[in-house]
């Protein structure tokens, strides 16, 4: 199982993952996106409204949604608000604790200095996501890791995303990619994922 956590709200946790499905299907991998959300369950036709679930059940409803499979097969699960924003933690961690996922990737909005709709708080930075998604998620998979980051730079220019990337990157040790740009650092995403 593969879960997007962010730093905030409203900044790739979506597209990321549909973008990684796609991908490991284009490798020739069986590999499913799972939608947490409204938007994505119109996209891909069936998924879970995690804002609509009674809060006791989130995690319950998160296991629902990626259930045991076949160990080469793939759920690619949409994340929902950030385990740092006040407004949507709950939510965040039920689906952390119950996807139990095997992988993490990190989405974080390039020049967002605040959480939306909360802008007396600063947001945080890609390593502290890490730290805490991992911390808290090894709570029901002591084998999570995080594969790399997913940065919107859609504020920036080619040459400011491509240094921003190369940034993030050297800072945490991981891939770190545009997935609505592509190219090379997305595929070493996808190859971090993979690994065992």
């Amino acid at each position: 199982r593969l879960l997007t956590a962010g730093t905030a709200c409203a900044l790739g946790k979506k597209y990321t993952p549909l973008s990684l499905a796609k991908s490991l299907q284009l490798r020739g991998l069986r590999a499913d996106f799972r939608a947490t959300g409204q938007t994505g369950i119109l996209i891909s036709g069936s998924g879970l409204p995690m804002d609509a679930v009674v809060a006791d059940f989130v995690a319950g409803a998160s296991e629902l949604l990626s259930p045991d499979a076949h160990p080469e097969h793939w759920d690619v699960i949409e994340g929902q608000g950030s385990l740092f924003h006040p407004s949507y933690a709950g939510v965040s961690l039920g689906l952390l604790h119950g996807s139990q996922p095997d992988v993490v990737v990190l989405c974080h909005e390039a020049g967002r200095d605040f959480l939306m709709g909360l802008e007396s708080y600063r947001t945080p930075g890609l390593l502290e996501t890490m730290d805490l998604t991992l911390k808290l998620g090894s709570r029901t998979n002591p084998h999570i890791r995080c594969a790399g980051g997913a940065i919107n730079t859609s504020r920036l220019s080619t040459r400011q995303a491509r240094s921003t990337l190369a940034r993030h990157a050297a800072e945490s040790g991981l891939p770190t990619a545009e997935p609505m740009r592509g190219g090379p650092e997305f595929e070493q995403l996808v190859d971090c994922c993979l690994e065992q």
